[in-house]
């Protein structure tokens, strides 16, 4: 193979990783239930969260890229304060995750291998809980949740995600995407009794990276993305739930050339948690995700977290 069709070949190679898998471990950590439960005003949760994801990676044909695999590990600190806003509970939510990661594939036939690690892109979420959540603390939130086991909350927020990942533009693959990105969502939680049912709608709005691979330009149109979860609680102590999602769009456009990397992908989640303490909780969960269109990358997850609570 001559070396202009060589070098051809590695630059839709890098555009369609850097998209996929940065978009698939995106939807991976986003897919959480719980996010407009009805919060005590003062709570803090701190947490500590490991998660190991492998996929394949699905190309056109066209390209002669075979057998893409990815291996990435993820290690997450985050934190969550709730507080009163205008009367109205509200919550702050602080993510920043470390990653390592192994890509590999076949291009031309020949096995190639990427190896990263460090940062990547952490993001900070504001929400409020417009309706059915009064900001309430101490006795009185206790009595509210005690008389009101059949109840809707409806919630509005905005996650910004900040382009603190390792990156460089000589590299194919990065951690980082090296663009901030706004995440407007709105919300709705119907608590009836022991059980939650929940669904979020977001989408996400990029900004352009003027620095992509080898001074190239990416923009992107938005991603849209639906969720919706069912949570139990068994007992006190234990509870369970699960949750899909459908993501939407965001078909990218490289140095003014459209590419065909429109996702549509259905994830599917399971998750089982304990509290074994008034402040200390563990939670296990598996995450699936599979490309409805011939390009794109199936996933499978596993993420274990810890947090520790406590309310001042």
């Amino acid at each position: 193979m001559c070396l202009e069709i060589k070098l051809s070949l590695l630059r839709r190679l890098a555009f369609l990783v850097a998209i996929l898998l940065q978009s698939s471990l995106l939807q991976a950590q986003d897919l959480e239930p719980r996010r407009w439960t009805h919060l005590p005003v003062g709570l803090n949760v701190a947490g500590v969260g490991l998660a190991s994801s492998t996929g394949d990676i699905l190309f056109d044909p066209a390209l002669l890229i075979e057998d893409g695999t990815y291996e990435v590990s993820v290690a997450a600190l985050s934190y969550v304060r709730a507080f009163d806003l205008f009367g109205k509970t509200a919550r702050l939510d602080v993510v920043a995750p470390w990653a390592k990661g192994r890509w590999e594939g076949l291009l031309n036939g020949v096995d190639t291998v990427v190896h990263r690690q460090g940062m990547t892109d952490s993001w900070i979420r504001f929400s409020v809980n417009l309706y059915g959540a009064p900001a309430l603390k101490g006795k009185e939130y206790m009595q509210y949740v005690t008389q009101n086991q059949n109840n809707t909350t409806v919630g509005a927020g905005l996650t910004v995600i900040a382009p603190v990942g390792q990156y460089s533009s000589d590299y194919l693959i990065n951690l980082g995407n090296n663009r901030w990105t706004f995440r407007p969502q709105l919300g709705v939680l119907h608590q009836r009794e022991k059980w939650q049912f929940e669904m979020t709608g977001s989408v996400f709005l990029y900004q352009t990276n003027t620095e992509f691979w080898r001074g190239g330009t990416r923009k992107q149109n938005p991603l849209w993305f639906l969720q919706t979860h069912a949570i139990y609680e068994i007992t006190p102590q234990w509870w369970t739930s699960l949750s899909l999602g459908y993501a939407y769009g965001g078909r990218s456009t490289i140095n003014g050339q459209a590419k065909e990397d429109d996702s549509r992908t259905l994830l599917m989640a399971w998750g089982l948690g304990y509290n074994f303490s008034r402040t200390q909780g563990l939670k296990i969960s598996y995450l699936r995700s599979r490309t409805h269109i011939s390009v794109g990358s199936d996933t499978d997850s596993i993420t274990l977290a810890w947090s520790y609570r406590w309310i001042n």
